[in-house]
């Protein structure tokens, strides 16, 4: 919350305000608050009957981390109560001291502002022929723990309040599938559901489903069916990206070390790791900005692997919301086996909390 000059603040006077400015330079440390507030009250007991001037005056003074303050929750803030007899308030460190269980704003994070309920179209990409996988299907069709790979996002994006309708984009002949995990989902997360067809490329199966989604949409969440360990929680954070900057898409830190080779086989450079992300999917964008990154791609030729690429193409900013290692692609045998453990360890985690 912002300090507005309506906001109440202690009436101290003159010699305390050096006193509180010594409080919170050294308040994160162990040694300062056992000084100041030590077992017997510390230097505060002696001083506090001279420092108030009406303890009745006095309102409590905070520091809340933006992080904190938008979910109205104070994350790991560290408390520090004066016992002496003149500072009662509950005093809180300044967000510079403090420790936050949520990720910095400063470096990649999910911005804390709400997505409106109904407001988002989750295009769901469904139209890949799978090569790799070797299958006789498409691997998005094939199952997982007894259910197509393609059905579990709409489970997820269906059971989101956030999501007011759903684009799936197609074959004809596989839409079945989608009728058929759709009547499954509860009544509530029965939202309007619309197929379209894919394209050639990826660009032209997501322009497709862009033209299929409502005019009253605030934003697009783009997902490959062929992940279907994506989480509520993580698409949520990518939304709230997206909403707030234009464009986001989900991601993590590249685990191994990555280097640039040369066409005769050699290595070109070693890759700053710490700089690599490994993007995912829902990309989250803004309709008229995504329309906007098609009609640069349309006039200037351009082809693009991934849907983030046409907004970094108009020179505008896309956020990289970080997300969980388990939302793989399944994309060969090998991602179908490790997909089934991370299904099988979820179920064992949510165990407990269903007993």
């Amino acid at each position: 919350p912002k300090m507005g000059p309506a906001r109440r603040r202690p009436l101290l006077c003159p010699s305390s305000r050096s006193l509180s400015a010594l409080l919170l330079c050294l308040a994160g440390t162990a040694v300062a608050t056992n000084f100041l507030f030590g077992a017997n009250g510390g230097l505060l007991k002696g001083l506090g009957k001279g420092l108030v001037r009406q303890r009745s005056q006095l309102a409590p003074v905070r520091w809340v981390s933006a992080t904190a303050g938008a979910t109205g929750t104070t994350g790991s803030l560290h408390r520090i109560r004066a016992i002496s007899e003149g500072l009662s308030p509950t005093m809180m460190v300044p967000p510079s001291l403090c420790v936050s269980s949520r990720r910095s704003r400063t470096s990649v994070a999910a911005s804390e502002e709400e997505v409106p309920v109904g407001s988002v179209s989750a295009i769901i990409l469904a139209g890949g022929v799978g090569k790799r996988m070797g299958a006789p299907i498409p691997k998005q069709y094939l199952e997982l723990a007894g259910q197509p790979i393609a059905s579990y996002s709409v489970s997820v994006f269906g059971g989101m309040p956030e999501v007011g309708e759903l684009v799936v984009v197609c074959n004809e002949e596989w839409e079945y599938i989608f009728r058929e995990a759709y009547e499954k989902l509860p009544e509530e997360s029965k939202k309007p559901i619309t197929y379209a067809r894919p394209g050639k490329e990826r660009q032209d199966s997501v322009f497709n489903g862009v033209q299929a989604t409502s005019a009253s949409s605030q934003l697009l969440a783009i997902h490959d069916s062929a992940r279907p360990l994506i989480t509520p929680d993580d698409a949520r954070n990518c939304m709230r990206d997206g909403l707030e900057i234009g464009a986001a898409v989900l991601g993590v830190p590249v685990k191994p070390t990555i280097k640039e080779v040369k066409e005769d086989g050699t290595v070109a450079k070693t890759l700053e790791r710490s700089k690599l992300w490994e993007v995912q999917t829902p990309q989250c964008i803004r309709p008229a900005l995504l329309r906007q990154g098609f009609e640069n791609v349309r006039e200037n030729n351009l082809e693009v692997t991934d849907d983030v690429s046409i907004i970094e193409a108009l020179g505008k900013p896309v956020r990289i919301t970080k997300g969980s290692y388990t939302n793989i692609k399944v994309t060969t045998p090998e991602d179908m086996s490790v997909a089934q453990r991370f299904l099988n360890d979820r179920v064992k985690d949510e165990a407990p909390a269903a007993a």
